[in-house]
């Protein structure tokens, strides 16, 4: 049985940057909105509202972010499947992070309508900006 789950769309636009994987963590990346970085020992990648990225810095602007709605045990299974299984089935690519209490999927604005309709279609509920906030528990 496929889970159903809700996802809050999260109302700012997001670009995915790429900086070297020797450079500080840059002032820009961090504010309002949601943030994540992740270095290794290839790159430094930065998540965040694409109005706080410098054009100078190489990104992929234009990515619309859903926050997984919980609270989900830390140990449960196939939270992150049931999203991602019916937008691969729609071929729409996607994003994903995950955080210590929670899930974040990040897509193309352009493929945002089909996702709605794929996620819909298989029981998720998609819920507007604004529409529902929640705080984990």
């Amino acid at each position: 049985m496929t889970k159903t789950l809700r996802l809050q769309v999260l109302p700012e636009r997001y670009a995915v940057s790429r900086l070297e994987p020797g450079s500080p963590l840059p002032a820009w990346a961090d504010g309002p909105g949601f943030v994540t970085i992740s270095r290794t020992g290839d790159e430094l990648s930065i998540v965040c509202r694409e109005d706080r990225v410098p054009t100078d810095i190489v990104s992929v602007r234009g990515w619309i972010a859903l926050q997984f709605l919980g609270p989900f045990a830390f140990d449960e299974t196939g939270i992150v499947l049931a999203v991602v299984r019916p937008l691969s089935e729609a071929r729409i690519g996607v994003f994903v992070v995950s955080t210590f209490d929670g899930d974040h999927l990040l897509l193309k604005a352009s493929d945002f309508p089909a996702a709605e309709l794929a996620l819909t279609k298989a029981g998720h509920a998609v819920l507007p900006p604004g529409s529902h906030r929640t705080i984990a528990a």
